[in-house]
């Protein structure tokens, strides 16, 4: 992995930025976890596990990283090595700074890494990036409301309920309603 971009480390993960040489593991988390996630996601375009098109899109979130943007975690073993499997991924986009100093926050885990505390540690290391390297005020995530998991995880992290929003995403074939949430620097 490229030493400019930002790598995270928790007890039990590394957190890195996965480029382009870890097109196969995105490959292979996709196909592993799109029955899993579909509920959960927009519809998945059918490409989404050939490692031809992830390395393309690979390249454009280290880009993205590099830039300040976006910063797409790839949430891999602690100790991690050139084959090892993605078990999820923590995403910080429409990153802005000036008088907003804000990013949306979106995650995912492996079905097989579920209920393990995985989530928990991943999202704690990305704040504290999100709050102590890029200086944000504001992390904002949402939900849909029967999605009871993502609430407990975000309700433990401290994130506040700011409202609902009607018809926010599409998924699973219909406009879903969100829960939306925020986490504000307490040191800010």
């Amino acid at each position: 992995m490229n030493e400019s971009l930002p790598v995270l480390h928790t007890p039990r993960l590394t957190l890195e930025i996965a480029g382009p040489e870890r097109a196969d593991q995105c490959a292979r988390f996709n196909r592993e976890n799109a029955e899993f996630l579909a509920p959960w996601e927009p519809v998945v375009p059918s490409n989404s596990a050939d490692a031809t098109v992830l390395r393309v899109l690979r390249e454009r979130a280290v880009a993205d990283a590099r830039t300040g943007t976006a910063f797409s975690f790839a949430l891999l073993p602690a100790s991690p090595t050139a084959d090892s499997p993605i078990w999820g991924w923590i995403n910080f986009t429409n990153v802005i700074h000036g008088v907003f100093e804000a990013c949306t926050m979106g995650y995912k885990l492996d079905r097989r890494m579920q209920g393990q505390g995985y989530m928990s540690e991943a999202v704690r290391a990305g704040i504290d990036f999100a709050f102590e390297t890029l200086a944000l005020h504001r992390i904002m995530a949402a939900y849909m409301p029967h999605n009871q998991r993502s609430a407990a995880l975000l309700r433990r992290l401290g994130f506040t309920i700011e409202g609902v929003a009607r018809d926010y995403l599409f998924i699973a074939g219909d406009w879903r309603d969100h829960v939306l949430t925020s986490l504000v620097n307490p040191n800010r």
